[in-house]
Parts: structure tokens; C-alpha cells; sequence
């Protein structure tokens, strides 16, 4: 494979929110956003590319002045746009920009009840912002079919039994949203501390409940949008799932330098130094690493999921990556 057909971007660590789970410590570590220009060589080094589609996350990209730029130059390449946002802060400018800009566009939101939402997200208020925000993005998208609305839910132990109650409340507030994702919370990032493994993974009978088509047949009785829920296991790169066609896309850090694999720590070069093409094939190399497959082959739980990515992601972490691992606060 000659180049990824799709593109993460975090393309700010910077954050309004305290995620419990956060995959990326945004707002935890320095925001690493670029100027203008820039960010315009990381554009056209993605579009040189060719992915189907880019997804800018973080972070809240909302943050990033010139995220709209950003948007149009690669819509102007030929590649979709999704954005990722928390919903944080959403004025009407900024509603009809996202409007005008993107192809995609996902609110994240992890509970039926502010109580959970807040207490997962880390900050008073974000449920009833996200909620709002996700109100008026399907309010404004109506009659727009280039822009679909959907919102992305983060599975976690305790608040897997409110997604039936979410289902509905979604669909009665948000009647002409596009879909809804339920993804299992993945144990990397801070996901990956062995208190949240032990405290907050989805359990065994949930994780299989999540790979249970009847269980999702079920939640779309409560639904007119499209539903899809998900293990995440794909993510996690194992040898055998990459053979099988599994190629997840390409992740890219805030400064344009491109991990080795999407989900652990580890970059190959920067798109602001080297071909997007060349990045590429440097990381496919990673991934048959002996010291990749051996950790990766035999993580079959969630609980050797977090084992690996600890390790990997001390192995393959620069200082700065590693100083901060062993900084990160004790969960609960």
C-alpha cells in the first residue's frame, strides 16, 4: 500500500476539556499548533497523498484559528474533511464556517445524563454545550446533504447501560441526525493507566455485547439515525488483523510529524522535512517490528491491550513522550 486511505490529524493538543480517557492528553501538554504557512505545507504534503478523507481531531480543533483554511485547501485537493469537536464553544459564526467547510462532522458526547458526560469529560457544562452544539450543527446542516451530522460516543464501564436512554434522547432532540457511533474506549493514551483499565474498561459481557449484532439490532429500534457500534479492536494492529486488510490510517501530531502507528507513541519524520509517501512506508516498517508483533499478538484482553501500549509507547516515545507518561496522574 502506497499511501493511507485516510488521515488523522490532532491538529492541536490544546483543549477546554479534561477527558478522563483522552487518548492524546490534550490539554495536558503543549498545544504544538503551527502558523499558517506552516500548516499549509502539512496541507499540501497530505493532498500529495490523495486519502479519501482527513479527520482533524485533538484536541478541539475549533481552537485552531485557521482550521477552516485548513478545511478548504484540502476540500480545494480533492479530500473530505471530517472534523471531530467537543462542542465546547460553538457561535453562530462558527457553526455556519463548520457548515460551510466540512464533509463531516462528529460531536463527541459519552453519557445520556450530564452527571456521567461531566464527570467522564472532566469540566461542569460540556454535556449541556455538546448537546446544544450538536443541535445546532443538525439544525443548520438541514437540506445541506454534502454535510453529515453524527455524534461519537466513548464506551466505558460506567456508562454503558445509559446507551439505550441515549439512543432515545438523541433521537427525540436531534430527529434529522445522519448517525450515531458507540465505540469502546480503547486503553491507550490515558486510557491505558492501570487504574482506568481496572475501573472504566468495558467489561468482558460488554465488550461482547459491542460485538453482538442483535445487542445493536436492539438500540436501532430507538433510532432513525445510522448506528454503528464497534469493538475498536481494529485499532489495536495486531499481526494477524493487519494481514487480514485491517490497515488503519495514517495519524498525524499537531506539528505535521507522523506516528509510526496511529494509536502509540512514536513518529517517523515530519511532513514538513520528508514526502507524505516516504513517512508512510517508514511506518509500515514499524509495524512488523519484532518488538511489535510480540507485544501486539498475544493482547487479547483489554487488560494486555494496556500492557502493550505501555510498553510500546515508553519504547518508541521520545523524552518528552516518555517524561510525560511517567507524569500522568494515578486513576481513580
Amino acid at each position: 500500500m502506497t499511501a493511507p486511505a485516510a488521515v488523522v490529524w490532532d491538529i492541536t493538543y490544546a483543549c477546554p476539556l479534561r477527558c478522563e480517557h483522552c487518548y492524546s492528553e490534550a490539554g495536558r501538554r503543549p498545544s504544538r499548533q503551527l502558523s499558517w504557512p506552516d500548516l499549509a505545507r502539512v496541507v499540501d504534503a497530505l493532498v500529495e497523498l490523495s486519502p479519501r478523507t482527513v479527520v482533524l481531531s485533538g484536541g478541539e480543533p475549533l481552537v485552531v484559528p485557521e482550521v477552516f483554511r485548513v478545511a478548504e485547501r484540502l476540500r480545494s485537493g480533492g479530500v473530505s474533511v471530517h472534523l471531530y469537536t467537543a462542542g465546547w464553544h460553538l457561535p453562530d459564526r462558527t457553526v455556519a464556517a463548520v457548515v460551510e467547510a466540512m464533509s463531516n462532522v462528529t460531536v463527541s458526547i459519552d453519557g445520556a445524563s450530564a452527571a456521567t458526560h461531566d464527570r467522564l469529560r472532566g469540566r461542569a457544562g460540556s454535556f449541556d454545550r455538546a448537546m446544544d452544539a450538536a443541535a445546532r450543527l443538525t439544525d443548520a446542516a438541514a437540506g445541506q446533504p454534502e454535510l453529515a451530522v453524527g455524534v461519537d460516543y466513548t464506551v466505558t464501564r460506567s456508562n454503558f447501560d445509559e446507551i439505550p436512554d441515549f439512543c432515545r434522547l438523541v433521537d427525540t432532540r436531534f430527529p434529522s441526525l445522519d448517525y450515531v457511533f458507540f465505540g469502546a474506549a480503547m486503553p491507550i493514551g490515558l486510557a491505558s493507566r492501570k487504574g482506568f483499565v481496572t475501573h472504566e474498561m468495558v467489561t468482558s459481557r460488554q465488550l461482547e455485547l459491542l460485538r453482538d449484532e442483535s445487542y445493536a439490532d436492539t438500540l436501532r429500534t430507538h433510532l432513525r439515525a445510522d448506528l454503528v457500534v464497534s469493538d475498536n479492536e481494529m485499532f489495536q494492529m495486531r499481526p494477524e488483523r493487519l494481514v487480514q486488510g485491517e490497515i488503519p490510517a495514517m495519524q498525524v501530531e499537531p506539528d505535521g510529524r507522523v506516528r509510526a502507528m496511529p494509536v502509540y507513541e512514536g513518529t517517523v519524520g515530519s511532513l514538513l522535512d520528508e514526502p507524505g509517501t516516504t513517512l508512510w512506508q517508514r511506518a509500515m516498517a514499524r509495524w512488523d517490528d519484532p518488538r511489535v508483533t510480540s507485544l501486539l499478538e498475544h493482547a487479547r484482553t483489554m487488560e494486555a491491550w494496556a500492557d502493550a501500549t505501555r510498553r510500546l509507547d515508553l519504547m518508541f516515545g521520545d523524552a518528552d513522550d516518555q517524561r510525560r507518561i511517567e507524569r500522568r496522574p494515578a486513576f481513580p
